[in-house]
């Protein structure tokens, strides 16, 4: 199994940028994709993106897309999301996960480890 924590989330104002990073440790990192997770205050956990074993390819939610950017150190074990253009609406815990299959999935259920997520407060 592998253990995930994640960094990074503070308040930032709208129109900001702000780095996640979601550090692995334990099973082989390479072997799994990784997505990323939020949930706001009485909303569903959502999909925000998912990457790739080696970083080649990307999903991302329609929401986001254009102003998140996912990318990933095998080296480092590592994953980050970069967001930029924050909005209001961005605020919520975010979490990343990771599942031992090489296909990218959006929906939680598919994804078997957790990271304790990470605070974002986007204000005007």
């Amino acid at each position: 199994q592998v253990q995930l924590v994640e960094s990074g989330g503070r308040l930032v104002q709208a129109g900001g940028s702000l780095r996640l990073s979601c550090a692995a440790s334990g099973g082989t990192f390479s072997r799994y994709v990784l997505g990323w997770f939020r949930q706001a205050p009485g909303k569903e956990r959502e999909f925000v993106a998912a990457i790739s074993v080696n970083g080649g390819s990307t999903d991302y939610a329609d929401s986001v897309k254009g102003r998140f950017t996912a990318s990933r150190d095998n080296a480092k074990n590592t994953v980050f999301l970069y967001m930029n253009s924050l909005k209001l609406e961005d605020t919520a815990v975010y979490y990343c996960a990771a599942r031992g299959k090489i296909d990218l999935r959006h929906s939680a259920t598919d994804y078997n480890y957790w990271g304790q997520g990470t605070q974002v407060t986007v204000s005007s």
